[in-house]
Order: structure tokens, then sequence, then C-alpha cells
């Protein structure tokens, strides 16, 4: 790889995929291993992990960088990381494990995913992590839930990957290892990642050429995972981007590629946490817009803004985009910064209005380009 991108958060990009031999001579070894079944968010994580998505964590956290983590938004080393990446487990759990024990993961079907070699064996206070990492203990917001939902005891220890997870969008798929050499093949130097969890309006439209005027190309990136009730579904945003993209960007100009994560909802630090995962695909500018992984106007609109000021060794730039919208007088999409006219004027770009008009049995055609509301009116059911 040439110079012309980032390094990868850390300094190197992580690969904990198993070879071919060691991977035989595990499963000659299984009924001797002890088992942990996990959820289908933890596969995302232990996939994420040993691709390098997640570089430069090697495993599950260790209580000391997760308490550094959820108190100060950075590994005990000191380098930015905002989210904790972690593995629950029961109390019964004691009886069976130990630190220093290797542990098979498996999904429901008991097919075995990685080997997680256990360091370390540690509680960890519930309340605490909801407020510091969300900023509520409030069980409505979906994050505080899952949290308060997880087991009593965390599993830290480095992970390596015995089998990679089946993937209903395969050709969707891609590593930072892939990124990064089709970044480099393109000739691309500067390139804009963009996160979303919503189909695509008029008002992502603007803010996507807008950064794209400025880079290389534009890596959209949206997330596919577990969303809370109400977004939409994976399949719908894969289907509305890609006849966006084919109908209105110019091809050599844009890749589309799949995130597989949940969304955490936990604005500002999410914020952060979705920036490093770009930097580590090779993106060099991050974009972030208005109530970035927000939910329930919990967070100040900037907020997600604001909080890089925090991160000035983050490695990536920041695209700080301002409330765009459609302006009556203007006659044009515009944004904050750029109108003179008073908000009466206004008609602004919302996800959530997309949905609830959706709801309604209704599409609002003036913020959606029209092959992207035949595919919402056509789809039975478009949202989670």
């Amino acid at each position: 790889m040439g110079n012309s991108l980032p390094k990868p958060h850390g300094g190197k990009l992580v690969n904990r995929i198993l070879r071919q031999t060691r991977r035989e001579k595990i499963f000659d070894e299984l009924d001797e291993i002890p088992k942990i079944l996990v959820t289908k968010e933890t596969r995302n994580d232990i996939q994420n992990i040993t691709e390098g998505v997640f570089s430069p964590l090697e495993g599950f956290m260790e209580q000391e960088d997760y308490l550094r983590v959820v108190h100060e938004g950075r590994l005990e080393n000191g380098t930015p990381w905002t989210i904790p990446i972690v593995l629950d487990a029961p109390k019964t759990i004691r009886s069976d494990i130990s630190e220093d024990d290797d542990v098979v993961l498996t999904e429901k079907t008991g097919q075995p995913i990685a080997l997680l070699h256990v360091s370390e064996i540690f509680t960890f206070d519930k309340k605490d992590t909801a407020r510091y990492v969300f900023g509520t203990t409030d069980k409505f917001h979906p994050g505080v839930a899952k949290i308060l939902n997880m087991e009593e005891l965390l599993l830290g220890g480095k992970i390596d990957l015995i089998v990679k997870p089946q993937n209903l969008f395969e050709n969707y798929h891609v590593s930072p290892m892939d990124t990064r050499e089709l970044f480099e093949k393109k000739g691309w130097r500067t390139v804009a990642g963009f996160q979303t969890r919503n189909v695509p309006h008029l008002g992502h439209e603007y803010i996507q050429k807008t950064a794209l005027t400025f880079v290389d190309g534009l890596f959209i990136n949206p997330i596919i995972g577990q969303k809370k009730k109400g977004d939409f579904k994976d399949e719908v945003i894969l289907s509305t981007y890609k006849v966006l993209i084919d109908k209105y960007f110019p091809e050599e100009r844009i890749i589309l590629g799949i995130l597989q994560t949940e969304m955490r909802y936990a604005g500002p630090k999410e914020a952060i946490f979705h920036a490093i995962i770009r930097k580590n695909f090779g993106c060099t500018h991050f974009i972030v817009g208005r109530d970035h992984a927000g939910t329930n106007n919990l967070y100040y609109p900037y907020a997600a803004h604001d909080i890089f000021n925090e991160y000035p060794d983050l490695g990536i730039t920041p695209l700080l985009f301002p409330s765009v919208f459609f302006c009556n007088i203007c006659k044009s999409i515009t944004n904050d910064k750029t109108c003179p006219h008073s908000q009466k004027c206004h008609q602004e770009f919302s996800g959530t209005k997309i949905r609830e008009a959706i709801r309604n049995g209704d599409v609002d055609n003036l913020s959606i380009r029209p092959e992207v509301a035949e595919i919402l009116i056509t789809w039975k059911d478009p949202l989670v």
C-alpha cells in the first residue's frame, strides 16, 4: 500500500483469521474446549475485530481498557476509542472457565466462529457504563436497555476467527484490506466515508456530492445489523442506495460497502467510533451531519460535531455539515451557513419524517428521488 491513505488506527491493521492448518487442529480438539453461544451482534463484533475493522482491538476488552474507554473515551494506552467492545457471560461460567483458558465461541447452529483466549474475567457497573457512554440511564434508550440486560461478567482476551460467518449481503461485504486495495487501485488519495442507517433522501445526496467535490472518492458505508424498531430494513437501505448510485452518481467515484455492526445510538461517542472505523477502511475524511447516531432528541444537535475538538489525535478529518434543507426562496437545497432566509421558508429533510410518511401509506416525493420512492412504495414492509 502507498503512503497516501491513513495508517490504521493504532498503527497496524489487525488480522486474526486463523490459517487452515490451525483451524483443522482446533476442529480436532473441539470436544475438549468449553463453548459459549454468542448473539448475532457479538458474531459481527468478532468478524470486525478479526478483519481489522476495529483495529487496534485484537479481542474483547480487558478491564483497564474497558474502564478508560467508558470514563475517558480512550484505550489504556491513550489511543482514542469511545465504545466498549466486550463479551458478557453469566456468573455460572466461573465454574467452567478460568483466566488463561481457551473458549470456543459458537452460533446457535453449533457452528464454531472463533477461539477466545481468556485473559481476564471481571464484573462491571451497568448504570455507570450507560451514564458515561450514552449520557443517560433511561431504559427506553436502546443502547442502555441492551447494557442493563447483559450478563454479570465480562470476558476479556484476544480472539482468532475459525470460520467466517455466513452473510446475507456477501456482495457488499468489504474488509479494510479490501477497501484499501480498491482505493489504491483507483488512485484515490483522499476518500470521504459516509455513515448511514437510513434510505437516502435529497439532503443526504447534497451532503455526499458536496464532500465528493473536495475528495477523490466517496465510500458509502451503511450499517447492516440490529437497529431500533421503526428504522429501515437492511435490504431496503441497500436497494435504495444501489438505484441512487446507478442513476445519480459517477460510478468511478463511488464504492458501496456495508458495515456489519449494530447501532448503539450513542450520539457523539458513536460519531468518534464511526470515524475510527472509516479510518481503518482507509478513509481520510468522515462526514458528520446533524444529530449523528442520536435518538429521541437526547443529544444537542451538534454534539457530534463538538466532540471532535476533544480528539485532535484521531487521524481522520471530520467533515462537519450543518442542517440541510430545501429553501423555497433560494429554490435549491442549501444549509444554515449559506441560506439567509427564515425557517418558515425551509423544508427540512428528515429520515424520521420519511418513516412516518411510510407508516401512513404515503411517501414525500419532494424529499427523495422517484426511483427511491418507488422502492419504498412497492416494498411490502420496509421498516423494522
